[in-house]
């Protein structure tokens, strides 16, 4: 399996967190497809080098990987389909009755993560080894939570490793692991020693919406394509990847693009891999594809072009009427198409929809992925 190599500079551009204490500097990855719009194909392309790493690590081991919400969720989804083993992601949502492990993620804005303990029950026994998916891992505490609550949970079961985009530990942190002998597998190793800095340097000088939930009178056609399956919930990567294809299609068969377009596809918060699968198969049919997501995370922008964002839109979340979420730096498409699992509340629709008419686009596909 191919392993492509990257630089820091590819992979990190720095922005500011607002108003978090904790810490004020937010590592971005242009090409992963969260916050800056990117070509489905390069987020693809840098998640399957990941997976190309593990591949080769544990070919004769049974592997459950687990991604990290919000913005590692389709990291992982991208690896289990690529290395078709079962897979499920940490969430901050709640899902009716299941039994969770909570845990916290000490650093970010939204602290509480729970992973489905009624799922992790079913597979315990037949898995080697727990590889928990980040983007971006800077001490591993977060990690360390997990894997004693496993451990507590489940004693002497299974094995740990961690993947991600980018790793800055520090020599104390990377001594631990490997007292803990859990391996470490990334793509590029970072330094955030000047990150503070760097983000303190810019002013919050970009344009900022407020969230406009006034009723859409534009041009938007809803549809809902059956098939959903649940990535907070365990599943196969190889039966998610057809799940996948399928939704692909039969989206693709409802706009009949002729090609040459310009196609903006959104995910919407933990819901992030169906929209990048569907940008991918857009862009092999000859559009011009670009691909992020709405997120929970409020950074700040600014108006210097060495900035990784420019403007912001506040939205209402698809999945509860009192979230605040965002999406950045949105621009003018033929199509934008919105492939989201949430019930989609009528403020968030609002509100989404307004962002997307703000910023240049009239012809909207919204999509609702349902189980």
């Amino acid at each position: 399996m191919e392993v492509k190599m990257y630089t820091e500079q590819q992979l990190a551009k720095i922005a500011k967190r607002e108003n978090n204490d904790k810490r004020s500097y937010l590592v971005v990855n242009p090409l992963q497809g969260k916050h800056i719009p990117v070509s489905p194909t390069e987020a693809v392309t840098m998640f399957e080098s990941l997976a190309g790493q593990i591949g080769m690590s544990y070919e004769n081991e049974k592997i459950l990987l687990v991604g990290f919400a919000e913005t590692a969720t389709a990291i992982g989804a991208a690896l289990a389909v690529k290395l078709e083993c079962n897979y499920m992601h940490t969430t901050r949502e709640n899902i009716e009755g299941v039994e969770y492990l909570y845990f916290e993620e000490s650093h970010s804005h939204a602290m509480e993560q729970r992973l489905v303990k009624t799922d992790l029950d079913k597979v315990i026994d037949e898995t080697d080894r727990i590889i928990f998916v980040e983007d971006e891992v800077t001490t591993g505490n977060t990690i360390c939570k997990i894997m004693d609550l496993i451990d507590k949970t489940y004693p002497n079961k299974v094995k740990f490793a961690v993947a991600s985009l980018l790793n800055g530990m520090n020599e104390a942190s990377l001594a631990e692991y490997k007292q803990r002998q859990v391996p470490l597998h990334y793509l590029v190793k970072t330094n955030h020693e000047a990150y503070t800095a760097a983000a303190e340097k810019y002013s919050a000088d970009g344009k900022y919406h407020a969230a406009d939930i006034s009723e859409y009178h534009g041009n938007v056609y809803d549809s809902e394509i059956s098939g959903c399956m649940n990535t907070r919930r365990l599943n196969g990567g190889r039966d998610y990847g057809e799940a996948c294809g399928r939704l692909s299609r039969e989206l693709i068969s409802s706009i009949c693009p002729s090609g040459g377009k310009r196609i903006l596809v959104v995910g919407t918060e933990e819901c992030m891999y169906p929209a990048l699968y569907v940008g991918k198969c857009l862009e092999e049919l000859g559009n011009v594809v670009r691909s992020h997501s709405t997120t929970r995370s409020p950074i700040a922008v600014c108006s210097e072009s060495t900035y990784p964002l420019h403007e912001r839109y506040e939205l209402v979340s698809l999945y509860d009427e009192d979230r605040k979420t965002f999406i950045y730096d949105i621009g003018a498409y033929d199509i934008v198409v919105v492939v989201t699992d949430a019930q989609i509340t009528k403020k968030g629709r609002n509100s989404l929809l307004n962002a997307l008419e703000s910023g240049g686009n009239s012809e909207i596909y919204m999509v609702r992925w349902k189980g």
